[in-house]
C-alpha cells in the first residue's frame, strides 16, 4: 500500500518557485508539502543570479542578512564588448532596493537556505527523491497525485497541486495543458575555466564575427557561456576540441592559458533554449508557475527571478483561500491575470534580443557595426538605467505581504 498524506497545497518541483511558494504559505498557515525529484540540489550550471527583485523580497522577509552571509559575488554592472566597442550594458547602483546588485550564489546555497527557513514552520514539509508520476482526479478537478519516492509509492491528496517542475514539467504535461512555442535560434554550451586575481572583476559578454562568449565571475572561476546556433554542437564537435579552445583563447585572451583546462566535452555541457509559454496556466486543483508556465531565454538570466515573482504572487493570491479550504478556478485566474502581462512582456524584450542581435551575429560572416541601441548605451551612460531595471527588478516586481497566517 502506498503511503499516504493530506495537505493544503502540494507543490511538485524544488526549484526557486517551489521552494519559495512552499516557503510563504508555511509563513501563512498553509499546510504544504514540496516534491522534489532529484536527492539533493547539486546540479551545476543551473541559474546563480540572483537579482536585486530576489534579495528584496529576502529583504521582506526578514532573512537577507542572514542570507548574505553565504558565500557570493556581488555585481553592480555588467560589460559588453560589440566588436570593437566596449560598453556598459546595465548599471544597478541606481536601482531602488536595499541590495542595487545583482548577487551570483550557487543555486544548492539558495535552495538549501530556502529548506532551512522554511523548517521553522510546522506546516512546512519536503520530500526528497519524490518523483511525481501521474495526477488525481476526481469530477474533472485535480484532488491530488501519486509520486514514487526512495521509501516507495506515495499518494498526497490536497486542494491544490502546483506545477513548479521546471520547462520539462510533467505537470503541465499529464494535466493537458497547451503550450504556445515561440521557438529560439540558439543553444549554450556552459563550462568553467579557472579565474586569476588580475582577471577582470564584472562579468563580460564578448559579441564578435559569429560568436558569442559570456563570463561570470563566480569567484575562484568563470562560469562561461558559448553561444551556439541551434542543433550546430555536432557540427562544433567534428571540428573538434582543440579548434574550440582556440576560438575560445581568442574571444578571452587573458584566459589563452587556461583554456587547456577543458579535456574532454563532457565537462561542456548543453542548454537547449526553448521559449515557451502556457496558454491556460491552471485547471480546477491545479496551478502552473515559473518555468512550468513560461520557460524562458536565458537573455538577461532573469529566468529564476521571473519565478520567484510568480511564486510570491501566488502566495499573496492563495494563502487566504488555502486556509479556507475553498480555493476556486476564479483564484487561480488571478495569478495568470497577474503574472501573465511581465512574462508577455519579458519574453516578447527576450525575442527582439534573440531574433534583432543574437541571430544576426551568429549569422555574420563580416565584422558588423553595433546596432545603434548598443551605440546609445555606450554614449549616454543614463541609458544603462533602462536594462538595469529591466533585468534587476523586471516589469512588475512582486512584494511579499506582511500579514502571517
Amino acid at each position: 500500500m502506498p503511503e499516504t498524506l493530506s495537505v493544503q497545497c502540494c507543490v511538485v518541483g524544488g526549484g526557486p518557485a517551489g521552494m519559495m511558494l512552499g516557503l510563504l504559505l508555511a509563513r501563512a498557515g498553509v499546510s504544504v508539502l514540496v516534491l522534489e525529484k532529484h536527492p539533493d540540489f547539486l546540479r551545476d550550471f543551473r541559474g546563480d543570479t540572483l537579482h536585486p527583485s530576489t534579495l528584496e523580497i529576502m529583504h521582506e522577509l526578514g532573512l537577507l542578512e542572514r542570507f548574505l552571509r553565504l558565500p557570493h559575488q556581488k555585481v553592480s554592472r555588467i560589460n559588453a564588448r560589440f566588436g570593437d566597442l566596449e560598453f556598459m550594458v546595465a548599471d544597478f547602483s541606481h536601482l531602488p532596493t536595499q541590495c542595487r546588485y545583482v548577487a551570483f550564489m550557487p543555486q544548492w546555497d539558495f535552495l538549501n537556505f530556502l529548506v532551512e527557513a522554511g523548517g521553522q514552520y510546522s506546516a512546512f514539509q519536503v520530500k526528497m527523491s519524490a518523483e511525481v508520476m501521474d495526477l488525481i482526479e476526481s469530477g474533472g478537478s485535480v484532488v491530488g497525485l501519486r509520486a514514487e519516492t526512495a521509501t516507495g509509492p506515495l499518494e498526497v491528496r490536497a486542494a491544490l497541486v502546483v506545477g513548479a517542475d521546471g520547462r520539462h514539467s510533467i505537470v503541465r504535461k499529464r494535466a493537458g495543458l497547451s503550450v504556445e512555442e515561440f521557438g529560439s535560434p540558439m543553444d549554450v554550451l556552459w563550462f568553467r575555466l579557472s579565474r586569476k586575481s588580475e582577471d577582470p572583476i564584472d562579468p563580460m559578454g564578448r559579441f564578435d564575427t559569429g560568436r558569442i562568449f559570456i563570463m561570470l565571475n563566480r569567484g575562484d572561476y568563470w562560469q562561461c557561456g558559448f553561444v551556439i546556433t541551434k542543433g550546430s554542437l555536432g557540427e562544433i564537435r567534428a571540428q573538434g576540441l582543440s579548434q574550440f579552445r582556440d576560438g575560445l583563447a581568442k574571444l578571452a585572451p587573458f584566459a589563452t592559458d587556461r583554456v587547456h583546462e577543458l579535456q574532454e566535452w563532457e565537462s561542456i555541457k548543453l542548454l537547449t533554449v526553448q521559449v515557451d509559454r502556457l496558454r491556460q496556466w491552471h485547471r480546477p486543483g491545479l496551478l502552473c508557475i515559473g518555468d512550468a508556465a513560461h520557460a524562458m531565454s536565458p537573455v538577461g538570466g532573469v529566468g529564476i527571478n521571473l519565478a520567484i515573482q510568480d511564486a510570491v504572487a501566488a502566495a499573496n493570491l492563495l494563502a487566504r483561500p488555502l486556509r479556507d479550504g475553498r480555493v476556486t478556478d476564479a483564484d487561480l485566474v488571478k495569478v495568470q491575470t497577474r503574472r501573465m502581462w511581465p512574462t508577455r512582456l519579458t519574453q516578447r524584450a527576450q525575442l527582439v534580443v534573440q531574433n534583432r542581435v543574437i541571430r544576426l551575429v551568429l549569422d555574420s560572416k563580416v565584422p558588423l557595426s553595433p546596432p545603434w541601441v548598443v551605440r546609445l548605451l555606450a554614449r549616454f551612460p543614463f541609458l544603462r538605467r533602462i536594462p538595469a531595471r529591466m533585468i534587476g527588478l523586471g516589469v512588475r516586481p512582486e512584494h511579499v505581504r506582511m500579514s502571517v497566517g
